[in-house]
């Protein structure tokens, strides 16, 4: 495919008009160091108060290439729970090295520039290749080993759906997760004009769901939709490595609710890294209250409570975070955990009245209300086709991809 420069209206664009007037920016060209989010974003501004340094996200994929340039420096050593032994360093696929860069990276050698680059990342490989299933017990262990070794956020890219079989090892993970003060994020799935099928992890207890959005502030075509999305992060024309990532710098325009997923847990990172006192509870709250949203709309099952906005909190000082000990979301399932994550629920309340509009510091939304067991839904790939795998989970990784520009 002809190189090409896309030129972009950098510009995400409101779902609805709020109180606030709409956002507008200038045409800039869209590289791998200036993606189209920027500017709305206004990273530049952001970047001059936090960066991630001192967080920790843990990448849940198909390893980190730690070689490449903008990922030098920023890889710490994590772990492979692939019985090929290949080593966390290993990503044949491309896709766990594209999450970490989204996040991270730090545009060198016109490398893709991450939206966190004071963050480190922790590669945990648990997928070779985006066709490769493998069972709860690995995401388990995945989970696991991040809580352990100490990350504040989890990104997981990937997903599939259950055939029955128990989940009790990942809501054991989660609930470990939860009470050891982590956020988990994971994408919602590309299957919304294939059946749009439910994906774990998303679905789950303990789990923030993340669809995509276009340029426009719309939800993409493809993001698969329904109670468990909480947030929504850009997802189309995001960059990306083109398939030899050891070779020159070459970097596409792809995307999907994995590149959506990344780009929130980053979000979380830059907000955390400005308020390291802050609980997961209150990084969480002024997510959700910030989140660019249809005027007078708590949520809906499409972009959730909306696109997440970390400059309003960066720069604008806006979201109370709240009680540190209350959940806005899976509070009665917190408070239900073997010990408790958080304190006994108190009585629902409604939104704050300072809030304009937002989803208040108790509400308890429809969002990842997957049952604690087993589910009785097929496995589907992003593609559509459905797979059913006996006596495990069909991982998968979500993934589209579009025209090339080089760096």
């Amino acid at each position: 495919m002809t190189p090409t420069r896309r030129a972009l209206v950098t510009t995400l664009a409101l779902t609805a008009t709020l109180t606030t007037a709409p956002i507008t920016t200038a045409q800039a060209a869209d590289t791998p160091q200036h993606p189209w989010y920027f500017d709305t974003y206004r990273i530049d501004e952001v970047w001059e108060h936090t960066t991630g340094e001192g967080i920790t996200v843990a990448v849940i994929d198909t390893g980190v290439d730690p070689t490449l340039p903008e990922l030098q420096g920023q890889v710490l050593d994590g772990t492979d729970l692939i019985p090929d032994g290949a080593g966390f360093d290993v990503d044949a696929d491309g896709h766990g090295t594209d999450m970490a860069a989204l996040i991270a990276g730090t545009g060198e050698s016109q490398g893709i520039q991450g939206l966190a680059p004071g963050v480190s990342i922790l590669p945990i490989r648990v997928l070779p290749s985006a066709w490769t299933y493998i069972g709860n017990d690995r995401m388990s262990q995945a989970i696991q080993y991040a809580v352990e070794s100490g990350a504040q956020i989890i990104n997981i890219s990937v997903g599939g759906a259950d055939v029955g079989i128990s989940q009790r090892e990942l809501n054991e993970a989660l609930a470990m997760a939860a009470s050891h003060d982590v956020l988990v994020f994971s994408s919602a799935g590309n299957d919304a004009e294939q059946g749009n099928s439910v994906s774990a992890p998303a679905s789950l207890k303990g789990v923030v769901g993340v669809g995509a959005v276009n340029s426009s502030g719309e939800r993409s075509s493809y993001s698969t939709y329904g109670p468990q999305v909480a947030l929504a992060a850009p997802g189309d024309n995001v960059p990306g490595h083109c398939g030899d990532i050891s070779g020159p710098a070459c970097i596409q325009e792809e995307g999907g609710t994995s590149s959506a997923t990344a780009l929130a847990s980053a979000s979380a990172a830059l907000i955390w890294a400005q308020h390291p006192d802050w609980t997961k509870n209150q990084v969480l709250r002024v997510m959700l209250n910030t989140a660019e949203r249809a005027d007078d709309q708590r949520r809906d099952d499409y972009t959730g409570y909306g696109i997440v906005r970390p400059d309003r909190v960066v720069l604008d000082g806006e979201g109370d975070p709240g009680d540190p000990d209350s959940p806005p979301v899976f509070r009665d399932w917190e408070a239900a955990l073997d010990p408790p994550a958080t304190p006994e629920p108190t009585p629902e309340t409604g939104p704050s009245p300072d809030a304009d509009p937002a989803p208040g510091p108790d509400a308890e939304p429809a969002a990842s209300g997957g049952s604690d067991d087993a589910s009785p839904l097929p496995w589907l790939l992003g593609a559509g086709a459905a797979v059913l795998v006996a006596g495990s989970v069909g991982w998968l990784l979500w993934r589209r991809r579009s025209g090339v520009v080089r760096g």
